[in-house]
């Protein structure tokens, strides 16, 4: 894929891991049942995992596999864009010899998923697609410095058990400075092509690179690794690896940092442009359309997603006027989002209060996920605050997974930048798609199952990815949440926000929307905070399309469940369809409805 791309599955949910202890995946080995032609497939995916593994190392970094540690990637370069694409076709080539139809049942869908996943990727190396991703480098969503940072900072995905590790993070540095001076090779590229960022996604990257320098040299989020040490490392090299980093730091990376703020500040600011969409850029329509189908795996157009934005956006107020009057509020809707917004009751008054009310809420929920789930992780949840470097660009809520031994626990962070914004009637329907059973149940299942090849534990499409963290917001009556009429009505805003996504990001990219028509939009049509309407719009001004797949996604999940029910009648187990939904990683949608379709066909059950 693409070096956007790759960003963007590293960013999205951060669907990797880490873990210092884990090694690289052994070869597959034939299974009773199974048809040359299965074997031949998974030696396939497996050669392509490991091939795809050296190219882009810090993917086996997230996974704990360090043979090449030492090494970040040769992102932003000719070659590995060259690279990306050669694979694909030859795996698509290779995959073609095969006969699907000698394939077991799961083995058919892993084929389908392989396939769509690569000619997906492929499109993306059109001339006209690549030339508009290749000029727009880093934004302030889906930048390296928007994750690496943390990545290095001795709280992230890099591990610091063993000197090596140190070591391999000091050479890893170097090599982030280098990619961002290519950034800035790649943004010039896009002067000239007349394909620039908007002004204020530039603002914002600019806002990001001084809140970096600021931090100095010992106060730097890099030289986090060395404020404590494992007691493996002596007291002689602990002296050597804090002069090294201080050294590397004040040398090679704030230096790095302050000649891309200075470029973005002096130069490429007074020619980006006021439009925010990407239908003014040259091949802007056609990424637009790419993007669509890449993040959502359905072939929709821009418009039939705006409409169906606006049809969800129109039953969702619905739902909320019947909670304003359950409530008993006089006034319109809009009177009750004010009120939702600036009523003091519920703006938390400390930091620990909403660390101590996801606590809470998390432990109420597992009181009633056996009644929902038959299948759920071995791994870990631990509740942190967003660090504070990029607390102020970051969304509500996020998720970073764990490793797939347990070593490391997935973790759910909380946002408390502007604190009175973080309203607490959204704190349950938020732990429901970040944490449990959202991303935490949907990523820790996949990277546990070692019976799926590697790119299905560890990859994955956002219409899934997402879509079933929306699908288990939905699941608020069954979890015994939402009790409470005012965080219903938190339940309804955050679905709100992802209709409004498709009425936003489409009219934005496609319909020529500004900036303040698209926060008016979402703060007429919701109680959302001001400070989280900018921040979303101005997300989807940066990352395009990846917004449109949380409702997709969820839409088609509600809408194979329900095609379940009416079909099996009272032979249905939610316990069941949900182990089906989950137990074979990310899927494409048109891969699972015909997964859904097939275990329907046999009667349900927990048949595979």
């Amino acid at each position: 894929m693409t070096v956007k791309l790759v960003i963007a599955a590293l960013l999205s949910t951060t669907l990797t891991v880490a873990a210092a202890t884990a090694q690289a995946l052994p070869p597959p080995t034939a299974q009773p049942g199974e048809s040359a032609d299965d074997a031949r497939l998974k030696r396939l995916f497996y050669d392509s995992d490991e091939a795809s593994l050296k190219r882009n190392p810090i993917d086996a970094i997230f996974r704990g596999d360090l043979r090449y540690a030492d090494r970040l990637g040769d992102y932003l370069t000719d070659a590995y864009l060259a690279g990306e694409r050669a694979a694909i076709e030859h795996d698509l080539a290779a995959l073609k010899a095969i006969d699907r139809t000698k394939l077991t049942p799961t083995d058919q869908i892993a084929y389908d998923v392989f396939k769509t996943r690569n000619e997906t990727d492929l499109a993306g190396y059109t001339p006209a697609i690549l030339k508009v991703q290749r000029d727009l480098p880093i934004d302030h969503f889906g930048g390296f410095q928007t994750f690496y940072p943390d990545f290095a900072s001795g709280k992230g995905a890099a591990p610091f058990k063993t000197l090596a590790d140190y070591d391999n993070n000091l050479k890893r540095n170097a090599q982030y400075a280098v990619v961002l001076d290519r950034a800035i090779g790649l943004f010039r590229q896009g002067m000239k092509d007349k394909i620039v960022q908007p002004k204020l996604v530039v603002t914002n990257m600019i806002q990001e690179f001084d809140n970096l320098i600021a931090e100095g040299v010992e106060g730097s989020t890099f030289y986090g690794p060395v404020k404590t040490f494992p007691a493996t490392i002596s007291a002689a090299d602990q002296t050597r690896l804090k002069a090294a980093f201080a050294k590397q730091i004040r040398d090679v990376i704030t230096p790095a940092h302050q000649r891309m703020r200075d470029f973005l500040a002096k130069t490429y600011l007074p020619v980006a442009r006021d439009t925010v969409g990407l239908s003014a850029l040259p091949g802007g329509d056609a990424y637009y359309a790419y993007l669509i189908q890449q993040r959502t795996t359905l072939p929709m157009t821009a418009e039939q997603v705006h409409q169906l934005g606006l049809s969800e956006v129109a039953r969702i107020l619905k739902g909320m006027e019947a909670q304003k009057q359950a409530v008993g509020f006089k006034g319109d809707l809009p009177a009750f989002f004010t009120f939702l917004r600036t009523d003091k009751q519920f703006q938390p008054s400390s930091v620990a209060q909403l660390r101590d009310g996801y606590q809470a809420i998390e432990k109420r929920i597992y009181q009633r996920i056996p009644e929902q789930f038959s299948l759920t992780p071995k791994t870990a949840l631990e509740i942190r605050p967003v660090p504070a470097f990029k607390e102020k660009t970051a969304a509500g809520g996020s998720y970073e997974g764990g490793t797939p031994d347990g070593s490391r626990p997935g973790v759910f962070y909380y946002n408390s930048y502007d604190l009175p914004s973080r309203y607490m009637w959204e704190m349950e329907t938020l732990f429901l798609h970040e944490g449990v059973p959202g991303h935490h149940f949907q990523i820790s299942l996949a990277q546990e199952n070692t019976a799926l090849p590697a790119f299905m534990r560890f990859g994955g499409n956002t219409a899934y990815v997402e879509g079933w963290a929306l699908y288990a917001e939905s699941l608020w009556k069954e979890l015994g949440m939402e009790t409470d009429p005012y965080q219903r009505m938190g339940g309804l805003n955050d679905e709100m926000l992802r209709a409004m996504r498709l009425v936003v990001d489409s009219g934005i990219h496609a319909k020529g929307w500004t900036r303040d028509q698209a926060i008016d939009y979402m703060l007429a049509n919701s109680p959302m905070a001001r400070t989280d309407a900018t921040a979303e719009v101005e997300r989807y001004i940066a990352i395009p399309g990846q917004a449109l797949a949380y409702k997709i996604g969820q839409l088609t999940i509600a809408r194979t469940k329900a095609k379940a029910q009416a079909a099996l009648g009272a032979k249905f187990d939610p316990r069941d369809f949900h182990a089906q939904v989950l137990d074979t990683g990310s899927l494409p949608m048109p891969v699972l409805e015909r997964k859904i379709d097939s275990w329907i066909a046999v009667g349900g059950g927990t048949a595979k």
